[in-house]
């Protein structure tokens, strides 16, 4: 998650001054670090979208890490993980599930899909049709799937994890917009630093094994109740009047952007406000400020808004778009 224009940045808290529920998710921080070097703001957003109950689209080249960084995250939260492939011959029913003939009982049953889980990594989610797509969406914003008329829930923690190649790769299809408004983060995942390419490189001399977490010492520190005390002091965290202005403020000021023929919508404000305060919780505060909704408002709003046309061929950026319209919305005090 980028984390510009002197956004803070969570720190440790010294133990006896930190609630049991945030330490714990602190500590996940550390534990996935283990696997994944220099993407602590990516698992911040993790932990975010986990806390705000949405799901999180990653974006980077292939080779950043990005499933790894997942499997290690549902490690440290022991929770439940599943991957599916997305592929050019991807069925709607390889997700969802689908009707099996029992030979035996000369009935259907239904047999669950990689969606009844609590994390669902959707590896390369753009290199599948939109139909296939479109089967996540459901599972989703319901949180249950729907097969032959019924219903079925999926599990009170969920979260869809989709990684995503730029679109500029061949064989990729962009994602429809009803799907894409339907992750709360779009997290960009940029090639490491030197510093820390060479940490990667040597952990990889000195045996470390990618498909093997255990081995790298990476162990489960938190789990579904600190997720749920998590969520309920989140719940608790203040946003005074003038916060809940500014983030309207700075979503109508998408929709005046000469170089945005879409703007953000208000569920795009609704997701704003409660990925503001999942962040100040994380970062020990019982109030939002205005630098918590700066922090979030790249990854909350850039995959909400589609550039102009001439815009695209101008070669304008969403994110720099956003950053001019953050430096000129008035803060308030």
């Amino acid at each position: 998650m980028n984390e510009p224009y002197g956004a803070p940045q969570i720190m440790d808290p010294a133990p006896q001054a930190t609630d049991p529920a945030r330490q714990a998710l602190l500590d996940v921080r550390h534990e996935v670090a283990k696997a994944v070097v220099g993407q602590d703001a990516t698992v911040t957003g993790l932990l975010i979208a986990l806390l705000s109950q949405g799901h999180v689209l990653l974006e980077g080249v292939p080779g950043v890490a990005k499933t790894l960084l997942v499997r290690a995250l549902s490690a440290a939260l022991s929770l439940d993980t599943k991957r599916v492939q997305f592929t050019p011959d991807l069925m709607p029913g390889d997700i969802t599930g689908s009707l099996v003939y029992d030979s035996h009982t000369s009935e259907f049953t239904f047999r669950e899909g990689p969606v009844f889980t609590n994390i669902l990594l959707a590896d390369e989610i753009n290199r599948t049709p939109p139909k296939t797509q479109a089967s996540l969406l459901e599972a989703m914003e319901e949180r249950q799937v729907s097969v032959d008329g019924v219903s079925r829930p999926l599990p009170a923690n969920f979260l869809v994890a989709a990684t995503q190649n730029p679109v500029e790769y061949e064989g990729t299809y962009p994602l429809p917009e009803a799907q894409l408004d339907r992750f709360l983060l779009k997290l960009t995942m940029p090639l490491p630093g030197r510093t820390d390419e060479v940490e990667v490189i040597r952990r990889h001399a000195a045996g470390f094994n990618p498909r093997d977490l255990a081995a790298a010492g990476v162990r489960a520190v938190a789990g579904a109740e600190d997720l749920e005390r998590a969520r309920q002091a989140v719940a608790t965290v203040a946003v005074e009047p003038e916060i809940i202005g500014y983030i309207v403020d700075l979503v109508r000021a998408t929709r005046q952007a000469p170089s945005f023929q879409l703007g953000v919508s208000p569920r795009g404000a609704t997701a704003l406000l409660n990925t503001s305060r999942a962040w100040a919780w994380l970062s020990g505060r019982s109030f939002v400020t205005p630098d918590d909704v700066k922090a979030l408002a790249l990854p909350c709003l850039r995959h909400r808004v589609a550039l102009q046309p001439d815009a695209q061929m101008d070669g304008v950026r969403v994110d720099d778009v956003l950053g001019s319209i953050l430096a000129s919305v008035p803060v308030p005090r």
